[in-house]
């Protein structure tokens, strides 16, 4: 132990701060390493059977969503637009403290997603009632 003390020399107080900035930055840093949502994702298909795909990626220090495409609907305006904003990576895949934009009814709500895999469920929340979509990874 004391030889690991002095490898990293935590001995002294500066060496101390330093493991204490090392794992504060791991502890902020692994949940959205370890649980990647960053991509690009396909929505279920809507009643027409249109659906939207989705670029997730980081924004600062949290994750965001911009609509890419809008595939089987004529409207073309929701392109372009975040859809996902301020998102929280919570770790085991599990995402929460921001909001998504609902194109359909032009509508905020609070948001969490659950990423297992290829599949991530994305749930827009009004009190406890959700209302959410199986979005399928596309790269």
């Amino acid at each position: 132990m004391d030889v690991c003390l002095h490898a990293l020399n935590l001995e002294s107080e500066r060496g101390m701060k330093k493991l204490a900035l090392i794992a504060t930055i791991t502890a902020f840093a692994t949940p959205t390493l370890a649980d990647n949502v960053f991509g690009t994702w396909k929505s279920e298909p809507g009643d027409t059977g249109g659906y939207i795909t989705v670029k997730i990626q980081a924004c600062g220090g949290k994750i965001c969503g911009t609509i890419l495409e809008v595939v089987g609907n004529k409207n073309k305006d929701p392109e372009g637009k975040m859809i996902i904003k301020e998102m929280i990576a919570k770790g085991g895949g599990k995402y929460s403290g921001g909001t998504i934009w609902a194109p359909d009814t032009n509508k905020t709500y609070k948001s969490k997603m659950n990423l297992n895999g290829d599949n991530l469920v994305v749930k827009g929340c009004v009190a406890f009632i959700c209302r959410g979509q199986d979005w399928s990874r596309l790269d």
